[in-house]
């Protein structure tokens, strides 16, 4: 229970600096017999930092209980 408590506190603390994520697909374009032209198409995900301050209070609470007993 504490090392998934750390483990969250850990994860919050991350999502709470970084706020967004972004990765590319590649999609084709164009296709004509041999020829295929491609282009990276970016995708965003973004989240509130409060996200991440949720995750690390239920980490520390768990860290908390842990402690307790």
């Amino acid at each position: 229970m504490k090392i998934t408590g750390i483990f969250l506190m850990i994860a919050g603390l991350g999502l709470t600096i970084f706020t967004a994520f972004s990765y590319f697909t590649r999609e084709k374009v164009v296709e004509i017999g041999a020829l295929e032209i491609t282009r990276n198409q970016p995708h965003y995900l973004n989240w509130s930092p409060f996200i991440g301050i949720a995750v690390m209070v239920v980490g520390a609470f768990l860290v908390l209980q842990a402690r307790k007993k």
